[in-house]
């Protein structure tokens, strides 16, 4: 079997059995499809560790991200891991595979006084009845109020919603399914769209569909729409190019932390794997703290 006809096979793997996200599945098949071109007619089971080590060189020497690097290096270790497992392969050449480590970007954080006058002027908006208005103003309330990501907030229907006892039942990477508690204020901002504006929107579609958040037309909103409208309300706020719905749900995990939240409550909300994924959010309110002290204090 040459390479991209088992790479094809690796994705139904990822996607079948591991259960990964689509975008991760996308984003490693493309990997490997970039090695693949690298490799040229090698077969699969003549590839060895310098031509992986070759591959990654070249990466760098196009000026590939280091995280870009480790995901291809981690993409590679998968696939000839599976590949052997498989019997496709006798060796697996990626057990030496070493990229350079990640670096760390810290997320882009609103203060709180920015998400605050943000939703406020966002309400009053919404006050005038408009139902798209309406509908912003509940999904920014909800992305920042209960820290779910883009994906799980389109994805949510109207039995997933526990408006009494203000919770959402969402399903996270993996097909993981958890409850996120969200605020008064993203429960006021629920129900004024749910009742004076999603019959509206409803009204408009051929077929009705569960989906809580909708677009004009009716249909289930997607992924780039509410990407759109974050952009719009929090790039002035952040000052940052293509700020995306993921600001929101790191500003919710900040802002936590800085309130006194316990990490492990904080990795539960998010849905993490790891705690250690939820761990960057304390490096951002320590830099934050640092920040505050060497502006106030006199000996700073």
């Amino acid at each position: 079997m040459d390479l991209d006809r088992a790479a094809d096979a690796f994705a139904r793997h990822l996607t079948q059995v591991r259960r990964l996200s689509p975008s991760t599945v996308r984003a490693y098949r493309a990997d490997l499809r970039d090695l693949a071109d690298a490799a040229g007619d090698r077969a699969l089971g003549d590839i060895d560790l310098e031509v992986l080590r070759d591959w990654l060189w070249r990466a760098t020497q196009r000026g590939d991200a280091r995280s870009t690097l480790a995901r291809r290096a981690a993409a590679a270790r998968s696939f000839f891991s599976w590949a052997k497992d498989e019997e496709l392969i006798g060796l697996d050449p990626a057990l030496r595979l070493v990229a350079p480590k990640r670096g760390r970007t810290l997320p882009a954080v609103a203060s709180k006084d920015g998400m605050r006058d943000l939703l406020d002027e966002r309400a009053r908006i919404a006050a005038d009845g408009d139902p798209v208005a309406l509908r912003d103003h509940a999904i920014l309330e909800m992305l920042y109020g209960s820290g779910m990501r883009v994906s799980e907030l389109c994805g949510t229907d109207l039995d997933d919603l526990d408006q009494d006892r203000s919770t959402a039942r969402v399903l996270g990477k993996g097909s993981k399914e958890r409850v996120v508690p969200y605020g008064r204020p993203a429960r006021d901002a629920v129900g004024a769209y749910l009742t004076r504006a999603r019959p509206v929107l409803a009204a408009r579609a051929t077929t009705a569909t569960p989906a809580v958040f909708l677009g004009v037309r009716g249909g289930r909103l997607g992924v780039r729409a509410v990407y759109s409208l974050v952009a719009e309300a929090l790039g002035p706020i952040i000052g940052a190019d293509a700020v995306g719905p993921h600001a929101l749900r790191h500003s919710a995990a900040t802002h936590l932390l800085d309130g006194g939240a316990d990490l492990r409550a904080v990795q539960e909300i998010l849905g993490h794997a790891s705690l250690g994924t939820t761990q960057i959010y304390t490096h951002v309110s320590s830099e934050r703290l640092t920040a505050t002290y060497r502006l106030a204090h006199p000996r700073a």
